[in-house]
């Protein structure tokens, strides 16, 4: 292997890669869960404020929280993931340079010897 040989690069890149998927993977699943939090909340002030099962003022403060916390979850995790989106892209552009750069050699067709 020479000096300029990118292969340990290249593995640098993809272990990179395969982070930022584990971390784009964790931002979906809290996309998810905050998605729900926003709906529970909402469906919980909808019947606190409809007073169908009679709670009180409590559950109206708490499923505006609720909602809250699930809208300010939300933005953060979708802005997380599209930064982590836009650094998997730069690292598998990066990653197909140095792919494009190596100098392969052509390997002639040599007869099988059979043992």
């Amino acid at each position: 292997m020479t000096e300029n040989d990118p292969t340990d690069e290249i593995s640098d890149i993809e272990d990179r890669i395969e982070r930022l998927a584990e971390i784009a993977e964790r931002c979906r699943k809290y996309i998810l869960a905050s998605k729900i939090a926003i709906g529970g909340g909402a469906a919980l002030l909808l019947v606190t404020i409809l007073g169908v099962f009679g709670f009180g003022t409590t559950a109206a403060l708490g499923s505006i929280a609720l909602v809250l916390g699930g809208i300010v979850s939300l933005g953060s995790n979708i802005s997380t993931l599209r930064q982590t989106d836009d650094a998997i892209s730069a690292a598998e552009a990066r990653r197909a340079a140095l792919i494009g750069s190596i100098d392969l050699r052509i390997v002639a067709d040599a007869p099988l010897k059979l043992v």
